[in-house]
């Protein structure tokens, strides 16, 4: 099985995690600043040749009545440049309260409160890819 990627697209930054070479396991990579679409694209390249990724899952933040906002709006702008782009398969996974349990990890973690917005987007994009592992 090939790696897969996963993403929390934020506006300021986006989170990355990949998941290990069978597709058990997320682990968080990075945390993208968001600088450009095309500063972003760059790095998600980079990321993809990196890992030989075939496949991504991208987190779509929907309100809580399952309506789709400007944040899940944004995220799929970014999915569809990807996939495009890089001729890859994108897969949406619904975040809703992925943030909020990252922020649970980090503080049952002793995170310090100023720490955490260094690590909240790749603990988020770590679960979602392993919200979608667990789906397969």
């Amino acid at each position: 099985m090939e790696r897969i990627l996963g993403f929390d697209v934020g506006t300021k930054r986006i989170g990355v995690a990949v998941s290990d070479p069978l597709g058990f396991t997320a682990q968080g990579v990075m945390t993208i600043e968001r600088i450009g679409m095309k500063k972003d694209m760059l790095a998600i390249e980079e990321l993809l040749e990196k890992y030989e990724v075939k496949k991504v899952v991208v987190g779509m933040p929907k309100n809580m009545n399952g309506t789709i906002g400007p944040s899940g709006e944004m995220a799929q702008k970014i999915g569809e440049k990807i996939k495009n782009k890089f001729n890859i398969e994108v897969i949406y996974v619904d975040e809703r309260l992925s943030t909020v349990s990252a922020e649970r990890v980090l503080i049952q973690g002793d995170v310090r409160r100023e720490d955490r917005k260094k690590y909240i987007d790749k603990v988020a994009a770590t679960y979602i890819l392993q919200t979608y592992l667990d789906s397969i």
